[in-house]
């Protein structure tokens, strides 16, 4: 799993980790710290850091695998991007009436988006 995923995953649930696994996972992944650097910041050893790494990635993992919020996410994203894509090419119709209710679609898909 990259990093991105992996941040996603932690904006979902991260709320559902122990402060320690939080603070590993954030400056390891927002801060883009060592594990010997977290170590040293956390004032425990450098394999204390990895298993509480390896235990938050595994929970994480096993609550999108249970939920599926970051999927169902990133597929609603991708699918936003296409309307409005879409929408793009209705906004240089000719008719009047076409490029109006090209705006209507953008403006409800953004309302979507935010």
């Amino acid at each position: 799993m990259d990093a991105v995923e992996m941040l996603l995953l932690f904006d979902y649930y991260g709320d559902m980790l122990t402060e320690r696994q939080k603070m590993c996972l954030d400056l390891r992944y927002n801060q883009d710290l060592s594990l010997a650097e977290i170590a040293e910041e956390l004032g425990v050893s450098r394999q204390g850091v990895h298993d509480n790494i390896i235990r938050a990635e595994a929970h994480l993992q096993k609550m999108e695998a249970k939920t599926g919020c970051v999927r169902r996410y990133l597929q609603s994203r991708s699918a936003m991007q296409e309307i409005l894509s879409c929408v793009a090419k209705l906004l240089d119709h000719t008719d009047p009436l076409v490029r109006e209710a090209a705006d209507q679609i953008a403006a409800a898909a953004n309302s979507i988006e935010e």
